[in-house]
């Protein structure tokens, strides 16, 4: 017998076959399907999104102290900046250092009482406004 009849043979290409072998294999059964265990999505409760959510009050003394407003900003906490105790020239820096970082975070800066900032993140959406209030202010105090 050469290679050629053994494969023949072997794979039943050869039309000489035994039918009492055929029946062992019409016997057997197709295997069952395995069911796949459905794994859970992943859901996030929204109170657990409410309890992380955090608003800093800062007074900074010092210009240094808008570095650790900005990180404060990067770990996506709300930040309310109170520059009543800080000079007119440092105050203006910290501003706008404030307002590069929220720029370039792609969150909001906004006033919100005289010498007092609101500066939020991107997960922080401010809605309204209080434009009458500093107005008001503005006059009382022309310094910001």
């Amino acid at each position: 017998m050469t290679i050629k009849s053994k494969l023949k043979t072997f794979f039943f290409l050869d039309d000489q076959y035994d039918e009492s072998n055929m029946d062992a294999y019409e016997k057997v059964e197709p295997a069952k399907p395995i069911k796949q265990q459905v794994k859970p999505q992943n859901v996030v409760s929204l109170q657990s999104v409410q309890k992380s959510s955090k608003v800093i009050l800062v007074e900074p003394r010092v210009y240094a102290e808008a570095q650790d407003i900005t990180d404060h900003l990067k770990s996506r906490r709300a930040v309310v900046v109170n520059l009543q105790r800080i000079g007119h020239e440092e105050g203006r820096q910290i501003v706008d250092f404030l307002s590069g970082a929220v720029y370039a975070l792609g969150g909001d800066i906004q006033k919100v009482g005289s010498s007092i900032f609101l500066c939020t993140p991107d997960n922080v959406e401010i809605s309204g406004n209080i434009s009458e209030l500093v107005q008001q202010s503005d006059y009382q105090d022309s310094r910001w």
